[in-house]
């Protein structure tokens, strides 16, 4: 809609300042001569919007000019207020300036506006780490962020899964991203993925970095996610689940004639699978591979025997 498009203008203005016409058409996905009308429309609506000509031309606000909110809709409003996590804000030291801002935010909506926003707040909370996963404690976050935010160089005491588990590593950290309660941070070289509360000690080195232009923090996230799902689950196992019995991740399946359903399993270990099949008891079958197989045929045999010979003890 043209009013939102307008009041998009101004807040693109407002917050970065000079914009040339193409940037605008860019930024809002409309041609360069929408945006021509669009200033001039606001421009006769008494906004005191300017533009320059020459290279390093554009369009800029009247210093000192800020516009109100008004031209947010009430689910922009909602979800304005909704977007706000204060558990992980006060984690990175923003608490207080979440809080503030949203004050300012709110005091700047409209009563209509406003009473929406005050109701997500009242109905809508967001709790991050997961019910059985203890909170990782840390210390380093703080200053983690700021070196992200400031681009400097960390030299870090890593302590990870494989030997040698203690290691030392200098990292150039692009970005943090919170999943499932931990924070993460991405750093070159590479980049890679580190757990800040894996972080056991951490100096803050005398050196900027340059942080490439074209890095997408939501884009290599998304390719990190999909490759740690593959590595977690790189083998296969081929079973039989009885009838009413399933399994979420099946790759491939068929139903046999006597109802149970013949399916490819991805595994991540002969061990993990051991102890993931077995909760289904007498509801499933394991066909291949043979060690898997093996496995689990001898822990039921052991299972028997332990429990018939209890059964044998029982009756004397």
């Amino acid at each position: 809609m043209k009013s939102s498009r307008l009041v998009s203008i101004l807040l693109l203005l407002q917050t970065r300042g000079r914009m040339t016409a193409a940037q605008l058409a860019e930024e809002l996905e409309v041609s360069v001569r929408t945006v021509y009308r669009d200033v001039e429309a606001l421009s006769a609506a008494g906004v005191p919007l300017y533009g320059d000509a020459g290279h390093a031309g554009g369009y800029r606000l009247l210093d000192g000019y800020r516009t109100r909110l008004t031209g947010l809709t009430a689910d922009e409003a909602e979800a304005l207020f909704l977007a706000g996590v204060p558990g992980p804000a006060a984690e990175l030291g923003l608490g207080s300036v979440l809080a503030a801002a949203q004050l300012k935010v709110r005091a700047a909506l409209p009563p209509e506006l406003r009473a929406h926003a005050d109701r997500v707040g009242g109905r809508f909370h967001l709790d991050a780490p997961g019910w059985y996963a203890e909170a990782g404690e840390a210390p380093y976050l703080t200053a983690v962020a700021d070196a992200v935010w400031n681009c400097r160089v960390l030299h870090i005491r890593y302590r990870r899964w494989r030997e040698p588990t203690d290691v030392e590593r200098r990292l150039e950290p692009y970005g943090l991203v919170l999943k499932a309660g931990r924070w993460y941070v991405v750093a070159a070289p590479g980049p890679r993925t580190f757990r800040v509360d894996q972080i056991l000690r951490l100096a803050v080195a005398d050196e900027e970095f340059t942080r490439p232009d074209d890095f997408d923090l939501a884009a290599y996230w998304a390719a990190y996610q999909r490759d740690f799902h593959d590595r977690l689950r790189p083998a296969e196992a081929v079973v039989r689940l009885a009838p009413g019995v399933t399994l979420d991740r099946t790759a491939g399946h068929r139903t046999e004639k006597d109802g149970w359903t013949r399916a490819t399993v991805p595994i991540e270990s002969v061990d993990h699978a051991h102890a993931d099949f077995l909760r289904l008891g007498t509801g499933i079958e394991v066909l291949e591979p043979p060690e898997l197989r093996e496995k689990i045929a001898r822990t039921v045999a052991e299972l028997a025997e332990r429990y018939g010979n209890s059964a044998a003890r029982g009756g004397d």
